[in-house]
């Protein structure tokens, strides 16, 4: 019975194929709408995420925060910063949660020139945890050894763009140059001892509108270099705590934060510890971007109720022109579930059959929109699912009202109509 009803709809439709395809338009425009937005939305967000995830989903920042606002408050004192008193009290606490404390120290940016050859660097000192998290993609040399992290020596590990720039991308011919610039009045000489391949992940930032020679990269020293370059104390504004795998990394920034506070912060009258999980910026902008995507969704619903709308009128239509076939098909004893469901079933194949179209077109509109934002187009599976199954959802929907008109018209009325 429904095999018999899908062909007579096929038939009914072919035999109107322009007023068919006009009345597809709708629903091939929303749907097509849908998945394309589902499509340019679950790339940008995949793409987002992966982001942030390479900062580090285990990561928890601590900075230095102030208990109250005050435009008079002061400056802060060396007794205020984090100094390695609270880091070894972190570690012996909460050595069964932590891989470790990341430190970091700015040196500054610089430009390096030789020549005619240039390349922007940003060089920073780091200890082994920190170079660690960084995951870096060495192509030529090495990372710093542990003599190397607990000495204070001239290395230096740079960026492939870096080699590119000045020895035309022959990372084997930069090991063991010097690396050499200028920091305020002082002239600075590091050995390249190591060659990383450059990521906007690695770069903890995003570069996008700078032309491929003017990016400024990561250059790496030892913290020690750093600290020695810098006569500076080993005093922290900020740091980083690595959680371990499986740890609730959410649960634990609460936790150090409280105990530094206690421990180190209670009797000071202005500043204390503020820390936060990255899993917690990450679940954040994961939300974000999900309300994001409905918000986006339910505008391109709006041209799909638009079609749904369209396919009732057409049906309204068409059963009018059709009066006296179903009045001689009611007296050849076709019963009202027949006739309701002969006509629900072309409403239902006109949704589905533009339904896939606008899969299909969505899902191209999708990919190209993706690459020309330089995202990597990521089909969503549960849409076009999703989509196919709300095609036959919206054929039952707005067939029904023309299809209950016709089942219940008077067959000897429907014979009589002109």
């Amino acid at each position: 019975m429904i095999l018999e009803n899908i062909k007579l709809a096929l038939s009914g439709l072919y035999a109107n194929k322009v007023r068919t395809f006009l009345t597809m338009l709708g629903i091939i425009i929303g749907i097509a709408s849908l998945i394309t937005i589902m499509t340019v939305s679950d790339s940008m967000n995949n793409s987002v995420m992966a982001q942030m995830s390479g900062l580090g989903a285990n990561n928890i920042e601590f900075y230095l925060g102030t208990k109250t606002y005050d435009e008079n408050m002061r400056s802060p004192k060396d007794s205020d910063y984090y100094d390695n008193k609270v880091f070894e009290a972190i570690g012996s606490a909460f050595q069964s949660q932590i891989k470790g404390i990341s430190l970091t120290k700015s040196v500054g940016s610089t430009k390096i020139t030789d020549k005619k050859k240039y390349a922007n660097v940003e060089i920073s000192g780091l200890n082994k945890t920190a170079m660690d998290s960084n995951n870096l993609k060495m192509v030529a040399g090495h990372v710093f050894s542990e003599s190397e992290y607990n000495g204070v020596h001239k290395l230096a590990i740079v960026s492939d763009k870096y080699v590119n720039n000045m020895f035309g991308g022959d990372v084997n011919k930069a090991l063991g140059q010097k690396l050499e610039f200028m920091t305020g009045s002082k002239y600075y000489s590091y050995t390249i001892v190591g060659v990383y391949k450059y990521s906007e992940s690695s770069s903890g930032g995003f570069s996008m509108g700078t032309s491929e020679k003017d990016i400024s990269t990561p250059c790496y020293i030892t913290l020690n270099a750093a600290v020695a370059q810098l006569k500076d104390k080993e005093l922290y504004e900020s740091f980083t705590v690595i959680a371990k795998d499986g740890v609730d990394a959410t649960a634990l920034a609460t936790s150090i934060t409280n105990f530094v506070n206690e421990s180190f912060y209670k009797n000071n009258d202005t500043y204390e510890a503020f820390g936060y999980s990255m899993k917690e910026s990450i679940d954040y902008t994961q939300n974000m971007l999900s309300t994001q995507k409905m918000a986006f969704m339910a505008i391109g619903a709006i041209s799909l109720l638009v079609g749904g709308i369209g396919v009732m009128n057409i049906m309204v239509v068409s059963i009018m022109e059709r009066t006296r076939e179903i009045g001689t098909r009611k007296a050849l004893g076709a019963t009202n579930g027949q006739i309701r469901l002969q006509f629900i079933t072309e409403a239902i194949v006109i949704c589905v059959a533009g339904g896939i179209i606008g899969v299909i077109l969505g899902l191209i509109f999708g990919m190209v929109a993706s690459n020309m934002m330089n995202y990597k187009g990521t089909p969503s599976i549960a849409g076009i699912i999703g989509s196919v199954l709300f095609s036959v959802v919206f054929g039952v929907f707005f067939g029904f009202y023309p299809a209950n008109k016709a089942a219940k018209m008077n067959p000897i009325d429907a014979l009589r109509y002109e």
